[in-house]
């Protein structure tokens, strides 16, 4: 239960000056967001997914929506705002270093109102992924899981004022790299990766962009490295590490394997232009850690 987008991506040769003028070098419209594109990648891996949120009544909606059916995952449970813009995010990707701008958009009304979910949709799986945006209904999701034993696992990098009762409910809190030090207010990264253990009984995880991630275990910290690669554009990248961290997961591995698994899968998708297309194989997977 979470996010979902349209994404305008343009791969600009540097990124650009204020007042300057500049010829893209390629453009691409894809479906977005956190959730629905670790549900997408989950589902071309062969899992059963079922994506819950909320789409727009326009153009983007219907386009963010059919992007996400057409993959495969159950959308059933999606709920239409008629009257609501869908997100939207335009990506500006550097040449340079693939490294994205995010500019987005999100309408109020895409946030869930009491009433609108219902536990049994939710806890329909043996996993339940969220993010920390529409915040009232990710406490509401991560409550009843809880209550049917189901795991939870959280993409969260926001930090709003309940974001600490929301993370208190997860069992894999997986964060961005910036999430502790914000969160926290140390910019020491490791020691305040270590203080946010003492604010959440879950696993904590920290992804690291191209160093890859760190994990605690037994109270140590454990590194899990990057990969070295080109980057093409990051967009995704960690919305594909939660996703092989899930299936890492429903395969029962041990936690240095699923980090490792989740850290190539999300380098090979910095290969490609968008959080979706340059989603990996597990066949590419699987040769990319051989090799």
């Amino acid at each position: 239960m979470g996010l979902n987008s349209v994404d305008f991506l343009t791969l600009v040769p540097q990124f650009p000056t204020q007042n300057s003028k500049m010829k893209i070098r390629q453009f691409s419209k894809q479906g977005g967001g956190q959730v629905a594109t670790a549900m997408v990648a989950l589902a071309r891996w062969g899992i059963k997914t079922k994506y819950i949120g909320k789409v727009g009544g326009d153009e983007l909606g219907s386009f963010s929506l059919d992007s996400i059916r057409q993959e495969g995952v159950d959308v059933s449970s999606v709920t239409l705002e008629p009257e609501a813009t869908n997100q939207f995010a335009i990506i500006l990707v550097d040449g340079i270093s693939g490294e994205r701008t995010i500019l987005w958009d999100r309408d109020e009304r895409l946030m869930y109102r009491e009433g609108e979910l219902w536990k049994e949709e939710v806890c329909s799986g043996k996993i339940l992924h969220l993010d920390g945006h529409d915040i009232h209904a990710a406490i509401q999701c991560s409550r009843w899981a809880k209550e049917e034993g189901i795991p939870t696992v959280i993409d969260i990098d926001k930090v709003e004022p309940l974001t600490g009762e929301l993370i208190k409910e997860i069992d894999f809190v997986i964060t961005s790299s910036r999430f502790p030090s914000r969160y926290i207010g140390i910019s020491d990264q490791e020691k305040a990766f270590l203080e946010l253990q003492k604010h959440t009984n879950g696993f904590l995880c920290t992804t690291l962009g191209e160093e890859g991630a760190m994990a605690l275990v037994d109270g140590q910290i454990v590194h899990s490295r990057g990969f070295p690669i080109k980057a093409v554009d990051t967009t995704g990248a960690g919305d594909v590490f939660h996703a092989g961290f899930i299936y890492g997961l429903l395969q029962n591995w041990e936690v240095e394997k699923i980090m490792k698994f989740a850290n190539a899968a999300a380098a090979l998708k910095c290969l490609g232009l968008g959080g979706r297309k340059g989603i990996p194989t597990l066949k590419e997977i699987n040769k990319f850690l051989l090799d």
